[in-house]
């Protein structure tokens, strides 16, 4: 199903939308008392999000003890084991470009700090999945109920979503998967701790294109920026998942949106123009 993009002036603008959305979506699930399961990624994308988000905390009182925060992804180290493979293991929490570390503190710390005291996220209630066990998240995942709101990104060279890289089958689940350099490169921008592209690992772990389908309730497609000109235009033009563009399943999503900022709509159109 194609989607319409709502076009916000910039990224601010977008991210006050969404986060009075999610606010209310809190509150509506707190009044039914079930828990409120927000699907993260890391980096610029959400960012402006995140923080109306707090401030829509701050304001509305809101409390959080219900709230779960499900990340999308985590950087994974490799260590050889002979003919037998590879061992693999979540990067240390503590680095810059740990998406753990990203949800810790620009997620939970940020909307903790707006909330009440005791009124916050608990630490156990911030999810990421376990290269030892990749599997198990998307169990997890569905014994919670499903993702409320997926909140997604598109990588601007390749479009990938979360760490799956081109050509990621539709049904996938949470797996390991070797990073493709188009994404590598992406995320030298997402993370300028890294000095270069020799720094960015080569693993992820990663929620499969078919755990975002599958489990989510409903989901939101954000894409702004001059950069993102190729995924915006990608993005409105999808009707479906197309495997060498893999941010695409949003469309095949259900309940999908399209928010884009006037950049990323400039830029697309620059890109067609002849």
């Amino acid at each position: 199903m194609r989607v319409s993009p709502i076009v916000f002036p910039d990224p601010e603008a977008l991210g006050r939308k969404l986060a009075a959305e999610i606010a209310v979506e809190i509150e509506n699930a707190a009044r039914a008392g079930r828990p409120y399961a927000l699907g993260c990624p890391g980096g610029r994308t959400a960012a402006s999000t995140y923080r109306a988000l707090a401030d829509e905390v701050a304001a509305r009182g809101l409390g959080l003890g219900h709230v779960v925060i499900v990340m999308m992804d985590e950087y994974v180290e490799a260590t050889p084991l002979g003919s037998h493979g590879r061992e693999y293991r979540a990067i240390d929490s503590g680095l810059p470009h740990s998406c753990l570390r990203f949800g810790r503190e620009e997620i939970v710390g940020r909307l903790n700090a707006a909330a009440e005291a005791g009124r916050g996220i608990a630490p156990e209630r911030l999810w990421g999945p376990d290269p030892a066990d990749p599997e198990a998240y998307d169990r997890r995942i569905a014994e919670l109920g499903g993702i409320d709101l997926f909140l997604l990104a598109s990588g601007a060279g390749d479009g990938h979503i979360a760490f799956n890289p081109v050509g990621s089958p539709a049904d996938s689940r949470t797996r390991v998967v070797q990073l493709g350099e188009q994404t590598r490169t992406d995320n030298l921008a997402t993370f300028p701790t890294f000095g270069g592209l020799d720094d960015v690992p080569r693993y992820g772990v990663t929620v499969g294109i078919g755990t975002i389908r599958a489990q989510s309730k409903r989901v939101v497609m954000v894409a702004h920026g001059g950069d993102k000109g190729r995924a915006a235009g990608r993005l409105t033009l999808a009707e479906g998942y197309e495997a060498d563009w893999p941010a695409t399943v949003f469309a095949d999503c259900a309940r999908p949106r399209l928010y884009l900022d006037q950049a990323a709509v400039t830029a697309s159109a620059a890109l067609t123009s002849p």
